[in-house]
């Protein structure tokens, strides 16, 4: 029998294209894209797992509700759309508690008033592990909708944010190093950047959310979008606290904003004319070709190392 060769090559063997004639984009983008009336309804689903995304030695049910609530946000975000309606699958443990079920919703309510968001249904079930799945439904007006296969040759490359932080975190609270309180918050309260990605959506090309490190993303825009990126690797934005993490951890920092994943900040590509206005950070460019490339100094390397990756070994995480 064949065995998983890694969760991109999955999605590649399981990709089909539509059936019906309204959906714009299935499988292959942060969220499916539906054509429903004058707009698109955007639709995502994403789980997570103890003890492989979350544990309770070092989060708290609320910050757990906090985390399965934000990387769905981040989805729609990256499309450049509206979340409106979730819905909430749990499969629980035989010893769960009611404290712990009702830390979890605290913790989606809260960041679900922030947006206006419903929590409208769901379903449970038992099990070896505790489990959140959350399915979101939200909606774009066509004229905003930023897709990975819109980046074109030309394009600059930004970030919104620091990278790399939460798996610094992530690192610090496994080998139990005390300290670090901002760089360890950074992986147990995540925070999607729907703040800005209503307004980047106005003039972005493709944009996408990094939960998987920046090669990762970008490996994906330069599949879609059939263009190649180059990242300049001094240009990275990473916080001095998350270099200091690192060098405690043993680690390389940059690696971390690279390979790591979960910091939910979006990157995107915007044309150089509409570059003035772009938010964040420039950290690169899309050139033609399909290779993503790290430059360092004048030395331009070919990245053949992705981020995280659920079905292979040895990931950054």
């Amino acid at each position: 029998m064949t065995k998983l060769n890694g969760e991109f090559e999955l999605i590649k063997h399981i990709t089909a294209g539509p059936i019906r004639k309204e959906v714009i984009c299935g499988i292959g983008d942060d969220a499916a894209v539906i054509k429903y009336g004058n707009k698109f309804l955007l639709l995502t689903t994403d789980t997570i797992v103890e003890n492989d995304h979350f544990s309770f030695s070092y989060f708290t049910p609320e910050q757990v509700g906090i985390k399965a609530i934000e990387s769905n946000f981040s989805d729609i975000a990256a499309m450049g759309g509206k979340p409106l309606y979730v819905l909430v699958s749990l499969v629980l443990k035989s010893d769960s508690t009611m404290h712990m079920v009702d830390g979890i919703y605290k913790g989606m309510r809260k960041r679900c008033k922030q947006y206006n968001v419903d929590i409208i249904g769901g379903d449970t079930t038992h099990g070896d592990v505790n489990v959140i799945t959350i399915t979101l439904i939200g909606e774009i007006d066509k004229k905003y909708l930023c897709m990975r296969k819109d980046a074109k040759p030309g394009d600059l490359i930004f970030v919104t944010g620091l990278l790399g932080a939460s798996t610094a975190g992530l690192h610090l609270f496994r080998r139990e190093i005390k300290g670090f309180e901002k760089i360890k918050a950074y992986h147990t309260t995540p925070k999607s950047r729907l703040d800005v990605s209503w307004e980047i959506a106005g003039y972005a090309n493709a944009m996408e959310d990094i939960s998987d490190g920046l090669a990762s993303e970008l490996r994906n825009i330069s599949e879609q979008s059939k263009c190649g990126a180059i990242v300049y690797a001094d240009k990275v934005p990473i916080d001095r606290q998350t270099y200091m993490a690192a060098q405690a951890c043993g680690e390389n920092a940059l690696d971390f904003a690279l390979y790591g994943g979960e910091d939910f900040e979006l990157v995107y590509t915007v044309s150089k004319e509409r570059s003035k206005k772009a938010y964040g950070y420039c950290v690169g460019e899309i050139i033609k070709g399909r290779s993503v490339h790290l430059k360092k100094g004048n030395r331009l390397t070919k990245l053949t190392k992705f981020g995280y990756d659920h079905f292979k070994k040895n990931n950054s995480k």
